[in-house]
């Protein structure tokens, strides 16, 4: 039975917003993450700033999730479960974005 999907946003005394998600990520629920990504820009990461996307509750995702992060590759930073790392390098994605293990 899969994880479900939660997420939440939070923004920091800084004024960084940062999506924090837990559970498993894939084709039933990616509209959910999708959508979350979108909620939490804040006005500043709309104009340039970038949004921290937190996966370090996450110990699964799909390549539909990927397709998300790739989508937002220049507007978020990534702090990752470290058991995602091989995937995300396979996929290319810390190419392209900041991703971190935390």
């Amino acid at each position: 039975m899969a994880t479900p999907l939660t997420t939440e946003t939070r923004v920091r005394d800084d004024g960084t917003a940062v999506l924090m998600v837990t559970g498993e990520l894939d084709l039933s629920n990616i509209d959910v993450f999708t959508t979350a990504i979108a909620d939490a820009m804040t006005p500043a990461s709309r104009d340039g700033g970038v949004l921290m996307i937190d996966l370090t509750g996450v110990e699964y995702l799909d390549s539909s999730a990927i397709d998300v992060l790739f989508a937002n590759a220049s507007r978020v930073r990534l702090v990752v479960n470290p058991i995602l790392m091989p995937v995300l390098k396979v996929s290319g994605l810390p190419n392209v974005m900041s991703v971190e293990t935390g």
